[in-house]
C-alpha cells in the first residue's frame, strides 16, 4: 500500500472536521457556556494535526485509490475523528477519563446513541449539540460529505464511497461519485430541516429541536434529556419523530427519486416493503402483548408499542417507556429487531434488511433444489438474479456478524459483566442501536461497563458502523501483502 496518499487524505479529513467545530462554538458563545474554550482549543489540536499530515504527506498522486488504500483511509480516518471528536469532551471536563470521552465520540459518529453521561441535563448547551451533531455528521458519513465538498477529496472517490457508505451494493447516483455524493447530502439535509420545521410547529424550542433532529436522522438517539424523548410526553412529537425515523431508515436513493416526482419508487422497492412489512408486524404483535398486561388501553398499548419497535429497527435507540419492565415476549422482539436493522443506503445500522431478503431466498433455492435438484434456479430481488459477487458478500457478512457477536459477547461476560448484559451491549453496539438489556438499559447506560469492555464496544460499534469488512480485513495477512 501506498501510505503517503493515504496519510495525505486523511490529513484533509481531519482539517475538514476541524473546521465544523465552529458551529457548536457558536452555540456555546449564544449561551455563554463553559464549552468555548474546550471547543476552541480542540478545533486548534485538530487544524494543526490535520494541516501537518495534509502537508507532510503531500505530493504522490491518489487519482487511482486500490480497494486496500480506501479501506485503510476510511478505517484510519473514522478512528482519527474519533479521537479528535473526543477533545472538547475530554478538554472540558465532561468526562474524567479520555476513554470516557472516546466512547461518547465515537458512538455519537457510528450513531450508536450508547452514553456514559451520567446526568446529561447538566451538561452545557455547546456540548451537547456538539454531541448531537457529530450524529448527524456520521450518519450519512464524513467521508462522503468531505467528497461532495472537497474536490480534492474527489480522486479516488468511489474506493472511499464503497468502504463508508453502509450498504451491500452501493447506489451511484451519478457517473461522478462527487456528484452522488452531494445529491445524497442535499437530500438527507432537506429532509433534516423539515423535521427541525415540523417540531418547532408542535412546539419544541430551536435548540431541542435541532438536537433531536441531529439524532434522528442519523439514526442515531442521542437527547439532550435525561428521560430522552419521554421527558416531553407529547404524543405530537412522537409521531414526528416515529416518521422521520422511518424516512431515516429507507435507502435514500429512494427519496432522491420521490423528490423527483416518483412517488410510487417506495413501493415498487422490494426491500423497502419488506422493511415496512415487518415494522407494521412487530408494531401489531407487541401492542397485542403489552395490551392488558402493561397498558390498560389499546391506544396507549400501539403508541408505546410503536415508538419502541420503530426505535430499536431503525436502530436509532430513543425511548419513551421502560421496556425492561415489558412482558418477556415483547423484550424478546426487540432484542430479536437490533439484529434486523433498517435498509441498505439508510443512515440505520444492523444487517440490513437486504441482506435478511437474499440470506431467507438463498435459503429457500437450497430447499427447492433439494426436491429440484436438476432445476437451474437463481436468487432474484426485485425481479433481478442477484450477482454470485454480491451473494458470496452477504453469506460472509452474515457469518462474520455472527461469529463477532458471540466472540465479542463471550469476552464481555469473560469481564465479569452478566450474560444478558453482555449479549444485548454487544448486539446494541455492533448494530449501532444504543440501549439495550440488563445494566444497559433504557432508564441505565454504560457507565458501569469495566474499562476494558469500553475499548471492545468501541470496537463494535466501529465493525456495525463501517459494515465489519472495513475493518476486519486488516487482520487478513493477504491485506499486507504486495
Amino acid at each position: 500500500m501506498r501510505w503517503r496518499p493515504i496519510l495525505n487524505t486523511v490529513g484533509t479529513l481531519i482539517l475538514f472536521f476541524g473546521l465544523t467545530m465552529i458551529i457548536p462554538v457558536g452555540f456555546g458563545l449564544y449561551y455563554r457556556d463553559q464549552s468555548v474554550i474546550p471547543l476552541l482549543k480542540s478545533m486548534g489540536i485538530t487544524l494543526i494535526v490535520g494541516f501537518i499530515l495534509y502537508k507532510f504527506f503531500w505530493g504522490e498522486k491518489t487519482e487511482h485509490l486500490s480497494q486496500r488504500e480506501g479501506m485503510a483511509i476510511v478505517a484510519i480516518g473514522w478512528t482519527a475523528i474519533g479521537i479528535f471528536g473526543a477533545l472538547p469532551f475530554y478538554l472540558g471536563n465532561v468526562f474524567n477519563t479520555f476513554i470516557d470521552a472516546f466512547f461518547e465520540s465515537v458512538s455519537g459518529f457510528t450513531t450508536t446513541g450508547a452514553s456514559v453521561l451520567t446526568n446529561i441535563e447538566a451538561v452545557s448547551e455547546g456540548f451537547l449539540l456538539w454531541r448531537s451533531f457529530i450524529q448527524w455528521l456520521g450518519g450519512m458519513g464524513i467521508i462522503v460529505l468531505s467528497l461532495a465538498i472537497l474536490p480534492f477529496v474527489g480522486v479516488g472517490g468511489m474506493q472511499l464511497y464503497k468502504a463508508e457508505v453502509p450498504t451491500p451494493v452501493p447506489d451511484k447516483l451519478r457517473p461522478r461519485i462527487r456528484d452522488t455524493a452531494r445529491i445524497l447530502w442535499k437530500v438527507y439535509a432537506l429532509i433534516s430541516l423539515a423535521e427541525v420545521i415540523l417540531l418547532m410547529l408542535g412546539g419544541m424550542g430551536l435548540y431541542d429541536a435541532l438536537n433531536h433532529t441531529f439524532t434522528t436522522m442519523p439514526t442515531g438517539g442521542f437527547s439532550t434529556k435525561n428521560t430522552s424523548v419521554a421527558y416531553f410526553d407529547n404524543p405530537y412529537f412522537e409521531i414526528i419523530i416515529i416518521f422521520f425515523m422511518l424516512m431515516a431508515g429507507i435507502n435514500f436513493s429512494l427519496h432522491y427519486q420521490m423528490m423527483r416526482g416518483k412517488p410510487p419508487v417506495l413501493w415498487r422497492d422490494s426491500e423497502c416493503r419488506f422493511f415496512l412489512g415487518a415494522v407494521f408486524l412487530l408494531v401489531v404483535v407487541v401492542s397485542l402483548n403489552l395490551y392488558g398486561s402493561v397498558y390498560e388501553k389499546m391506544s396507549q398499548a400501539i403508541r408505546f408499542a410503536t415508538f419502541q419497535v420503530v426505535s430499536i429497527v431503525t436502530t436509532t435507540g430513543y425511548t419513551t417507556a421502560d421496556f425492561e419492565k415489558w412482558p418477556a415476549m415483547s423484550q424478546f422482539i426487540l432484542l430479536l429487531s437490533m439484529f434486523l436493522g433498517a435498509s441498505a443506503g439508510s443512515t440505520g445500522g444492523g444487517v440490513k434488511c437486504l441482506r435478511i431478503m437474499v440470506y431467507f431466498k438463498y435459503c429457500y433455492k437450497e430447499l427447492f433444489s433439494l426436491i429440484h435438484p436438476h432445476a437451474i434456479t437463481s436468487v432474484k430481488i426485485g425481479g433481478k438474479a442477484v450477482p454470485a459477487d454480491v451473494m458470496r458478500s452477504v453469506l460472509g457478512f452474515l457469518g462474520l456478524y455472527a461469529g463477532l457477536f458471540v466472540l465479542s459477547s463471550t469476552i464481555l461476560a469473560g469481564m465479569g459483566v452478566d450474560f444478558m448484559t453482555s449479549l444485548s451491549a454487544i448486539a446494541a453496539t455492533i448494530g449501532n442501536i444504543g440501549p439495550g438489556f440488563g445494566m444497559v438499559g433504557p432508564t441505565d447506560n454504560f457507565t458501569q461497563i469495566p474499562y476494558l469492555g469500553k475499548w471492545l464496544l468501541i470496537w463494535c460499534m466501529l465493525l456495525g458502523r463501517l459494515e465489519i469488512y472495513t475493518l476486519i480485513i486488516f487482520f487478513v495477512p493477504e491485506f499486507w501483502r504486495k
